[in-house]
């Protein structure tokens, strides 16, 4: 196998049953699903979950040295005063982790956003760009 050529991960069963629920979550506080790919599976998987977390604190539970794929319900408050808990995912790919990895999660990504039926999709390439104000405006061109 040529070693540029893009490995797309299987979505783990269980993690894919954990997403479908997660999208129909009822509860109204901000809540993530951390994901990473199993090199020796070449499967996307639970890393880890979290109810109430802000986008600062999740920051803080991304490596910065690999990529990551998140999941967030964010409580959005619209400048009409509407809100919405509008899913985003999220793709950490730091700068300076490894080609290999690097290529791993890039092409799993579209799967992955298929398969948790997600429209909301963005990418970060340093942690400290997940902030509250970034995630506002990213949110702010969807009506």
């Amino acid at each position: 196998m040529p070693s540029d050529s893009l490995v797309v991960c299987e979505v783990d069963p269980e993690l894919k049953e954990k997403l479908r629920k997660f999208r129909f979550r009822k509860e109204t506080d901000n809540a993530a699903i951390i994901m990473k790919v199993d090199k020796d599976r070449q499967m996307v998987v639970l890393e880890e979950e979290f109810q109430n977390i802000s986008p600062e604190e999740l920051k803080m539970e991304l490596p910065e040295r690999q990529p990551r794929f998140v999941v967030y319900s964010y409580k959005y408050v619209h400048e009409d005063g509407r809100v919405s808990y509008p899913l985003c995912f999220i793709f950490s790919s730091p700068v300076g982790c490894k080609p290999e990895q690097q290529m791993m999660y890039a092409g799993s990504k579209n799967r992955l956003v298929q398969t948790a039926e997600l429209t909301k999709v963005f990418e970060i390439r340093t942690t400290d760009d997940l902030t509250e104000a970034w995630l506002q405006e990213k949110l702010s061109f969807f009506r």
